[in-house]
């Protein structure tokens, strides 16, 4: 069974709540504890994505009595791909796919290796389409609610 980890599981919901306060307020910046409450994630794995999402650029970290993290950019410039990546690390299918352990012994005698790659873009092209803004209308829709636009698009209509 392909799977991804709970804490990568953990890390898309933790964004996509980050996505619906960005829409509310882009500058909002958001501490560990306020976020462990309001998403239900145990406070010690929410500081680890964090720390691990600040790393990979996709949050901003401040400093200070006010401080706390806020997306880098828009929920529109961040894929899915994006913040699992940061947590699981390259998505490779097969290990044999994996830049850092493509070491195979049976390589050279593997005839699939090439249709292993072909499924491999597929899910890293579906994983690069969904970007955390859509994640975030997915799941409004989920609770009746199907208005999820970035502030700077409201003011244009």
């Amino acid at each position: 069974m392909i799977r991804l980890t709970r804490l990568a599981d953990y890390a898309v919901l933790l964004m996509t709540h980050m996505a619906h306060e960005w829409r509310r307020n882009p500058t909002r910046v958001m501490n560990a504890a306020d976020l462990s409450r309001e998403t239900h994630i145990p406070g010690p794995t929410v500081s680890k994505i964090l720390g691990a999402m600040s790393r990979g650029g996709l949050l901003t970290s401040h400093r200070g009595h006010a401080g706390g993290y806020a997306l880098s950019r828009a929920p529109g410039d961040i894929t899915a791909a994006d913040i699992i990546s940061i947590i699981e690390g390259p998505i490779a299918i097969t290990e044999c796919l994996d830049d850092e352990t493509s070491a195979c012994e049976i390589e050279s005698l593997c005839g699939v290796r090439t249709s292993w790659d072909r499924v491999n873009s597929a899910i890293n092209n579906a994983l690069e389409d969904i970007s955390l803004q859509q994640m975030a209308s997915d799941q409004l829709a989920v609770f009746g609610v199907d208005d999820l636009e970035e502030p700077a698009l409201q003011e244009r209509h």
